[in-house]
């Protein structure tokens, strides 16, 4: 009886395990798994989490046609302030216009192009396509919303409510 191989990657919306009897079978597998299978899998789930995302941060993000605007009072750094909007539009990412726009919005008056890129430089966000002024929140930008800003905005907002 020969013994499978399995592999499991980490994903912002859980885990993928791929397996397969051989080396070759599980890199083929793997193989298959491109970016457009990744984005396909990212936007069906999404509508699935949005409603308990949406949820969750009553009272610190507002959805509107425009995009996420920022409506807690609760003191945000300006990096805290842009990795919310990312984590709140659609695929976790923005053109830095749109960043900006958003940003003003909020009422946070933040220069855009320098945060983003010290965000860049500590993981948090990335290009996606080195051509386009578009930034997308990393995995450990996610993280870092998920793990460090939320559970503080949320804890402040259950206490002082």
């Amino acid at each position: 009886m020969t013994k499978g191989i399995k592999v499991s990657i980490k994903t912002s919306f859980g885990e993928i395990v791929v397996s397969g009897e051989t080396p070759e079978e599980v890199l083929q597998l793997l193989q298959d798994l491109n970016p457009q299978f990744y984005s396909r899998l990212t936007s069906s789930i999404s509508p699935l989490t949005s409603g308990h995302t949406r949820n969750a941060l009553q009272g610190i993000v507002d959805m509107t046609r425009e995009g996420p605007i920022i409506v807690t009072k609760k003191k945000l750094t300006h990096y805290e302030a842009i990795a919310l909007i990312l984590y709140c539009s659609k695929d976790n990412q923005c053109t830095s216009r749109k960043l900006r726009n958003l940003l003003l919005s909020s009422g946070k008056k933040v220069t855009v192009p320098a945060r983003l890129n010290e965000m860049r430089k500590r993981g948090y966000i990335f290009k996606p396509n080195p051509r386009t002024p578009e930034y997308k929140l990393s995995t450990s930008g996610i993280k870092w919303v998920e793990e460090e800003i939320l559970p503080r905005l949320l804890a402040r907002k259950t206490s002082k409510d």
